[in-house]
Parts: C-alpha cells; sequence; structure tokens
C-alpha cells in the first residue's frame, strides 16, 4: 500500500498531462517517460537541484554520523564531570520548535554572507541532538566495559578505543542513523526555501517552483518527483543489509 503513491507517480510521469484527469484512473505505465524526463530539465534547472541536494545530504550525513558516534561514546562510556546534565542539554534542545529558530538563524547566516548559498543549508545540520542520543543509547547496549577494558590494558588510547573498537560495533546503527538523517535532508523544504535563491535550488526548491504556476503541470511535477526519489532508493540499496542488521540487532536485544 505505502508503495503505491511512488508507483502511480512513476505511471503518471510516463504518460501525457491528458492521462492524470481519466476516470478510471490510468494504472499501467505508457512511453513517454523520457520525453517528460527531457521537459523536467528544460523547464528548470534540476541537474543542479539534484547536484546541490547531494552535496548537502551527502555532508550531513557523513558529519552527523561521524560526530553523532563520537559524541555518543564520550556519553556513555567516558566519565567527565557534568556529563548527565550536558546530556540533558542537548536532548532538551529537541523541543525548541525548529520555526522558532529560523529568523535569528537567517540573520546569522546573512552576517556570515551564506544567504542563498549551499553552506547556509549545510551548516545549521551538521549535528543533531537526536542524532547524539540514538548513538548513546545503542553504545550504552552493544559496547560492553570489559571490551573497553581490554583495549586499554593494550594501551589504547581513547581516540584509538573509538576507531578500532567503537565505531566497529557502532556500524549497524551508524547505518540506520545515517539513512534516517540522508532522507531528511533530501526531503528537507523549509529552510532551504527560507534561505535559499531560486537560481541555487535543491530538489525540493525546484519542485516547489514547477508546482507553482498559473496551473500546475502535474505530469511535470511528478516526473521530477520521481527522479527526486531514485537518490534515496540508491541509498537504501546501498546500505539495505546493515540497516536490517541493526534493527534486527536492536530488536533482538531489546
Amino acid at each position: 500500500g505505502s508503495a503505491f503513491p511512488v508507483y502511480w507517480s512513476f505511471v503518471v510521469s510516463s504518460q501525457t498531462t491528458e492521462a492524470v484527469g481519466k476516470v478510471p484512473p490510468v494504472l499501467v505505465p505508457g512511453g513517454h517517460l523520457f520525453e517528460n524526463i527531457a521537459r523536467v530539465f528544460d523547464e528548470t534547472d534540476f541537474a543542479l537541484a539534484l547536484g546541490n541536494s547531494l552535496i548537502v545530504a551527502g555532508t550531513i550525513t557523513v558529519s552527523v554520523v561521524l560526530f553523532s558516534t563520537l559524541a555518543g561514546f564520550a556519553f556513555a562510556k567516558m566519565r567527565f564531570r557534568g556529563r548527565t546534565a550536558l546530556l540533558l542539554v542537548v536532548v532538551a534542545t529537541q523541543a525548541i520548535p525548529t520555526e522558532l529558530g529560523v529568523v535569528p538563524l537567517y540573520m546569522m547566516m546573512a552576517d556570515f554572507g551564506w544567504a542563498g548559498q549551499l553552506q547556509a543549508v549545510i551548516v545549521p545540520g551538521l549535528v543533531t541532538a537526536f542524532g547524539v542520543f540514538f548513538m548513546r543509547q545503542y553504545f550504552e547496549r552493544a559496547l560492553p566495559l570489559e571490551l573497553l577494558e581490554a583495549g586499554r590494558m593494550d594501551g589504547c588510547g581513547s581516540l584509538r578505543l573509538f576507531w578500532h573498537v567503537a565505531l566497529p560495533a557502532a556500524r549497524p546503527a551508524a547505518a540506520v542513523l545515517g539513512l534516517f538523517t540522508f532522507m531528511q535532508a533530501w526531503n528537507d523544504f523549509f529552510w532551504p526555501l527560507v534561505v535559499l535563491v531560486p537560481e541555487n535550488p535543491t530538489v525540493q526548491t525546484a519542485l516547489s517552483t514547477l508546482a507553482s504556476g498559473y496551473t500546475t503541470d502535474y505530469t511535470l511535477v511528478l516526473t521530477a518527483a520521481t527522479i527526486g526519489t531514485v537518490p534515496v532508493l540508491v541509498v537504501f540499496l546501498l546500505f539495505g543489509r546493515q540497516i536490517v542488521g541493526g534493527i534486527m540487532q536492536g530488536a533482538l536485544k531489546g
């Protein structure tokens, strides 16, 4: 059932505009897919939008996974003053609505001279409270203290323990976090719409541009949406085994 909207978008993107309003609806792909794809790239700079979204989502995903894994390891397995209070502050930031910080964040990006540029979308998302808490919870259950003590007896410092012991153990959870982060960054619409200019779009803002005309060409919009789902499907196929393994491992330990 959840896959039907994706299938129907593909069907519409392979049909002519007249097929959208037919009753009963068309459920079989047609022969106009490549023609409609060409129209998408003619109507808007969708190649730039795809490249921008790949840069934004890829950079944010790598950064969130790396920093969340580091912070999660520190909160779970290292003892330092103020650890609990700092973790509470990190978790409490999730209770602040995103819309509340849009104006000051935009003013900050403008002061940096980043308004309209990809840095303004990337930098605020380089680490997330959810990612830190998620990895902290995983390390609490999946990384025995005995394993860390054995590493310390072998002369490993904190960074070597993280790199050689914690990071391999965190691979399934990191894959899950990476997929969620990539999807969230790829599908983010509100902040890129606020801070970017139409000449430098992401996929979601380009879709908004296609749909904002006096009359909406739904075939064109759904063709662009279909193209925009391909990178997410590719990421899921590449990391699917790790993701399923991470979910199953969490379920077994739970």
